[in-house]
């Protein structure tokens, strides 16, 4: 009997001394990421870079412009309608160039840009970009994707500085809805309700 007594009393003694440990390593992963800058002004960026939102396309299909689940707001994939109501078409490495290519999907960013202003108000809630899929009408044999979607990529820094870095996938597609030259969907975090 004193045996299991003082089996029971060392294993709880063990217990307690290594549960501050866990409670450490909970309350580290679990601690807030920095607020944002108080610069933090992508309206203001936007009007230094002379961008102007217009009203989103209409979605051409059975779904949405948007979704929002709690804090996170994804977004269908967009083309690059230009403000003059016709596409960018046409298969980077032959129709068009790399740098046609990144006009495409720096058109597209302005597009869902558009977008998320029309679903929050203003662009200042929006917390951070995390993550885009760029899709590129091109070739079997063009290699370039990264350097077109870029064109989406450097728009979204313009306009959110830090918090518009996200994580992205640029790929390449026989075809696109239309002969559009890309296509493009993000997913992002805004702040509060």
């Amino acid at each position: 009997m004193r045996i299991s007594f003082l089996g029971l009393l060392c294993i709880a003694f063990i217990s307690c001394k290594t549960e501050p440990e866990h409670t450490e390593q909970t309350k580290s992963i679990t601690t807030p990421i920095e607020s944002a800058d108080i610069n933090y002004d992508p309206e203001a960026n936007l009007q230094q870079l002379g961008i102007t939102l217009r009203t989103p396309s209409a979605p051409v299909a059975n779904y949405v412009n948007a979704v929002r689940t709690g804090n996170l707001i994804f977004l269908s994939g967009k083309g690059p309608l230009q403000a003059n109501g016709e596409n960018i078409t046409g298969k980077v490495g032959t129709e068009l160039t790399i740098e046609q290519g990144y006009e495409a999907a720096k058109v597209t960013a302005i597009n869902q840009l558009s977008v998320l202003k029309v679903e929050l108000g203003n662009l200042n809630k929006v917390k951070r970009v995390v993550k885009v899929l760029g899709m590129v009408n091109a070739t079997s044999d063009f290699t370039d994707h990264p350097k077109v979607i870029n064109g989406f990529s450097d728009t979204m820094v313009d306009v959110f500085g830090e918090n518009g870095k996200h994580a992205r996938a640029a790929v390449g597609m026989g075809s696109l809805p239309g002969d559009i030259a890309v296509e493009i969907e993000m997913i992002v975090e805004v702040y509060g309700n």
